[in-house]
């Protein structure tokens, strides 16, 4: 039988993408093509060189346009050049969850800092302006008042740039410390785990701690049913618990799983792994 010829698109290679390369280098039925996107070159022409793409990379623009032309050749991507599109950017992500009655925070869009005033009283504070493209918890902004949102605003009118052109305001969600990231794989939620921070911001990536947290009925339904918005495959979910139970706050599609495995108990790289090798024989 052939070895099923894996294309792992990456540039840094992390901890999480080690964790991956460690994990295939244990299946015998598996011959590797290491993609750097730094050094990439298509022609919309090149032949297929793999049987299955996974994806890794950090730069969120290559990733998506690498996925639709590999994807253009025929070969399926882990995740989707679609799945891509949606997770990476918070307006396409919420339409989508809505889309499916998957409940999110009360939220409003606006393209103007006049408008995006009026949309932040009308919400009501405190709210959480984000970028509709970026992770890691930058550039987000807990806003308490009228004084703290004209400043804001103004500021990122002034910077300009694509990230601050648009205005994504979600109502602020009292989460106690924590909140919860659940992984997807195909039709499963394999794990999850509390990020507590006495920070409002909760990511892990800004020096949250990891705990294991059960994988209920009610955090699988919703975190599968979020997962199949935005068009399944390998996700993170990240929710909060609220007063209304689960929101689900982002989907992330290049997932960070280092701090989970030991956490958790699963072998989250191992189950990826599993997913992407059906998937070339899909």
């Amino acid at each position: 039988m052939a070895a099923i010829r894996v294309g792992f698109l990456h540039s840094l290679v992390r901890k999480e993408e080690k964790l991956l390369l460690t994990e295939f280098g244990k299946r015998a039925n598996v011959s590797l093509v290491m993609l750097d996107d730094r050094s990439l070159q298509f022609d919309l022409h090149t032949k297929p060189t793999a049987d299955v793409i996974v994806e890794r990379s950090i730069n969120h623009s290559r990733a998506l346009h690498a996925l639709r032309l590999y994807q253009s050749l025929g070969i399926p991507c882990v995740n989707s050049y679609q799945v891509s599109l949606t997770c990476g950017d918070k307006i396409l992500t919420s339409v989508a969850l809505r889309e499916q009655d998957v409940p999110q925070p009360d939220l409003r869009i606006a393209f103007t800092e006049e408008s995006a005033l009026a949309a932040i009283e009308d919400i009501g504070y405190p709210v959480v302006l984000k970028p509709a493209v970026g992770s890691w918890g930058r550039l987000l902004s807990k806003i308490n008042d009228r004084d703290a949102a004209e400043t804001v605003l103004e500021h990122k009118t002034v910077l300009g740039s694509y990230h601050h052109s648009i205005f994504f305001i979600q109502k602020y969600v009292p989460k106690q410390g924590r909140d919860i990231r659940a992984f997807v794989v195909g039709d499963e939620c394999i794990a999850a785990i509390y990020r507590s921070s006495d920070h409002w911001i909760t990511n892990t990536a800004r020096g949250a701690h990891a705990s294991n947290c059960p994988v209920t009925p009610e955090l699988a339904d919703i975190c599968l049913r979020a997962a199949r918005a935005v068009g399944g495959g390998v996700v993170a979910v990240d929710l909060f618990e609220s007063d209304h139970g689960l929101l689900v706050n982002e989907v992330n599609y290049t997932m960070e799983f280092r701090n989970s495995i030991d956490t958790t108990g699963v072998n989250i790289p191992d189950r990826v792994i599993d997913y992407v090798l059906s998937q070339a024989s899909a």
